[in-house]
C-alpha cells in the first residue's frame, strides 16, 4: 500500500509535456517575430531604394533601370497586395554598390519558386541560383506584404531558421506592381548590394 501511494504521487508531479503547435496557430503578426535590426531596416527600405537607384545611375546603368519599369519605381505598388499560391518564376535584381569588387545592378536569369499557404501566412521558397531566398510573408497593410526570411548559399540543401544568423536573414516588403506581377524588396541585404529586388511572375 506504502509503494502504492509513492508511486501515486510521483505520477502526479511528473510534466505533461506540452502538445506541439500546428502550423494553423503560427502568428500572423509580423512584429512578433521580426529581430529589431530587420525592423529597422523595414523603415528604411524607400532610403535604401533611393540610394540604389543613385548609385546605379552614377555607374551608368540609367537605361537598364528605365528597362524595368515599374519594378524598380518606389511608388509602383499598388493597392491588394496579396499573392495566392501556386508556382512561379522569381527574378533578382542586386541594385546599388557595396563595396569596390560588386556591380551596381546585376540582373539574375530567373528561376522557379513556390508560394504555399502555412497557415495563414504564404511561404516563399526559391529553388534556383547560387543564393536562394526561403521565408513567409505576413499581412501587412493595404500596399505591401512582410517578408521574413533567410537566405541559402550554393549547394546548401536547406536554409537556417530565421534569427539565428544576422547576416542570412533578409526582410522586406511584398508589392503588387501588375495584375500578375509582384516584387519583393529587400533593403540593405548583408551582401553585394543596396537592395535586392526580386521580380514574382506566375509560371507558364
Amino acid at each position: 500500500m506504502k509503494r502504492f501511494l509513492i508511486w501515486s504521487l510521483l505520477l502526479c508531479a511528473a510534466p505533461v509535456s506540452a502538445a506541439p503547435k500546428p502550423d494553423a496557430a503560427l502568428t500572423t503578426d509580423w512584429r512578433k517575430v521580426a529581430t529589431q535590426a530587420d525592423k529597422s531596416r523595414l523603415v528604411r527600405w524607400r532610403t535604401a531604394l533611393l540610394a540604389a537607384i543613385e548609385s546605379a545611375t552614377k555607374d551608368g546603368e540609367s537605361e537598364a533601370i528605365s528597362q524595368e519599369g515599374a519594378l524598380l519605381q518606389p511608388d509602383a505598388g499598388l493597392e491588394q497586395p496579396a499573392i495566392p499560391a501556386g508556382s512561379y518564376q522569381c527574378r533578382a535584381i542586386k541594385l546599388g554598390r557595396k563595396g569596390i569588387y560588386t556591380k551596381a545592378f546585376s540582373a539574375r536569369a530567373a528561376s522557379p519558386c513556390t508560394l504555399t499557404n502555412r497557415g495563414g501566412r504564404m511561404r516563399l521558397t526559391t529553388t534556383g541560383g547560387s543564393q536562394r531566398a526561403k521565408g513567409d510573408i505576413f499581412p501587412g497593410n493595404e500596399r505591401r506584404q512582410i517578408f521574413l526570411g533567410t537566405m541559402a548559399f550554393g549547394d546548401e540543401t536547406r536554409a537556417m531558421e530565421y534569427g539565428r544568423d544576422g547576416a542570412r536573414d533578409m526582410a522586406g516588403s511584398l508589392e503588387r506592381i501588375d495584375d500578375r506581377r509582384w516584387r519583393l524588396l529587400l533593403p540593405e541585404p548583408s551582401f553585394d548590394s543596396l537592395m535586392d529586388v526580386i521580380e514574382i511572375t506566375p509560371a507558364g
